[in-house]
């Protein structure tokens, strides 16, 4: 190894803990969002004289240039009012301090990540999810672009706290146990396959992540609107309701599962070319399997069965959880041909 080869990859890791530093910042920047979001529900409900008890009064502490709590027919949102401005026109809201610098530093987390994955991938000369240390550094890449790219489409911010809590778990997890210095491919991966089969198995597990930390929302949501009084977690009166909370796992988990339905057969079409089979019952090709029969099941169930609210969430996180087993339990301990994507 060269000692080109050899900075490029110290570099690497140094960005790596650069950008775990900064997501433990976002993350709690989160956290004290939802704190701020709790205490304006708080506020509002006392203003109002319920007490959380009653929310079907509508009262607004409104104060120019702040964001407030206001009832509305039993939901409580928090809206930012600007202060007019001179010219009198309008001025559009944004969310909590707290938010923004969530969002600013998971920006700048991912920075700082992209910069380790590439790094690698230069020290390595190829893609770098060869291993369990690139894939999982690559992954939770991934995972973190997607929630940012998905805020185009849906404000969901509110699972900044999972997102980056999962992906410092996931990384802390990478670099303490997984780590290896670069090294050439297997001759079995060394195939335009491993760019395809892979990478698109990453995009999935991002949704499938992204969709487990909406299907926890929707279960927390569900479980609070079941009660007369929400005095805990008032900070989830701020959030979608649950029944939005649902169709968003939903169209969150479809694309993952688009995504993993290619990843089946682009595997099956890589083993034909490199073992001479499409199918061998190797233990990383069957829990791929079982991870698309639940996400499967979880689809058809909730399309043909009306299986809707917590049932079809806890099958969602059923999904998320083979996932996670099939990444850490499978790769590390079942011995199988696919074994060279371990350690």
């Amino acid at each position: 190894m060269s000692d080109l080869t050899t900075n490029l990859a110290t570099y690497s890791v140094v960005l790596t803990y650069s950008a775990m530093s900064v997501y433990v910042i976002a993350f709690i920047s989160f956290a004290l969002d939802m704190a701020k979001r709790s205490g304006e529900v708080a506020a509002a409900a006392k203003a109002a004289g319920t007490d959380g008890a009653d929310d079907t009064a509508t009262t607004t502490a409104a104060r120019s240039g702040k964001t407030v709590a206001t009832v509305r027919g039993g939901t409580v949102v928090l809206e930012q009012i600007a202060a007019p401005p001179a010219n009198g026109s309008g001025a559009s809201g944004r969310g909590t301090t707290f938010e923004r610098v969530g969002m600013a530093m998971t920006v700048l987390a991912l920075v700082l990540h992209v910069g380790a994955v590439v790094l690698r991938g230069i020290a390595a000369d190829r893609v770098p999810w060869g291993n369990m240390f690139e894939f999982s550094l690559t992954g939770t890449a991934l995972i973190t672009l997607i929630f940012l790219l998905v805020q185009f489409w849906q404000n969901l911010k509110f699972l900044g706290v999972f997102i980056s809590g999962l992906t410092i778990i996931l990384l802390g997890i990478a670099t303490v146990n997984y780590y290896v210095p670069v090294r050439p491919l297997v001759p079995a991966l060394t195939s335009y396959w491993l760019v395809i089969h892979v990478f698109v198995a990453i995009a999935g597990t991002g949704f499938f992540a992204l969709g487990a930390g909406l299907a926890i929302a929707q279960l927390v949501q569900t479980y609070r609107q079941g009660r007369s009084a929400e005095q805990k977690l008032r900070f989830m009166a701020t959030l979608p309701n649950a029944d939005r909370l649902e169709v968003l796992t939903y169209r969150v988990l479809l694309v993952g599962f688009v995504l993993w339905t290619f990843t089946l057969i682009a595997g099956a079409i890589w083993a034909q070319s490199a073992w001479g089979r499409y199918w061998g019952w190797d233990t990383k090709e069957v829990w791929t399997f079982i991870i698309w029969v639940i996400y499967a099941g979880y689809i058809h169930a909730r399309a043909t069965r009306g299986w809707r609210g917590a049932r079809s969430s806890w099958l969602a996180l059923i999904g998320f959880a083979a996932v996670m087993f099939n990444f850490s339990v499978v790769n590390v301990f079942f011995k199988g041909l696919h074994s060279y994507s371990g350690l």
